[in-house]
């Protein structure tokens, strides 16, 4: 856990740095990947249950060659990184349920 606090912490400070506002509404993104669709369908639909946007799987290849499947789960939300771990926590133990990949979230600079 304590590797997504600090990279919790240096997003939102690389973002503040950065000049973007400290007080702006954000889209945040967090992202899940895995090789079985099905597994990825259940993890995306429990997502939805807990009121995140779900965007639909793609294929992402990988340098080894390996295809594998993603999705966003997506939320609006304030540079806090309190709540933000709050939503990691939540978002880890379903990616963990599956047996797929949570791959950090990420957002986009405000001005």
């Amino acid at each position: 856990m304590q590797h997504w606090q600090d990279e919790t912490h240096e997003i939102i400070a690389s973002l503040l740095e950065d000049g973007s506002k400290a007080d702006a509404l954000y889209t945040l993104e967090h992202h899940f990947s895995g090789l079985d669709f099905d597994k990825l369908e259940k993890a995306a639909l429990d997502c939805f249950k807990l009121e995140y946007e779900v965007t639909d799987a793609e294929e992402i290849v990988i340098e080894t060659g390996e295809t594998l499947l993603s999705f966003d789960a997506i939320t609006q939300g304030t540079l806090e990184a309190e709540a933000i771990m709050l939503q990691v926590k939540q978002l880890l133990a379903i990616a963990e349920k599956y047996g797929l990949e949570y791959d950090g979230w990420g957002t986009y600079f405000e001005e």
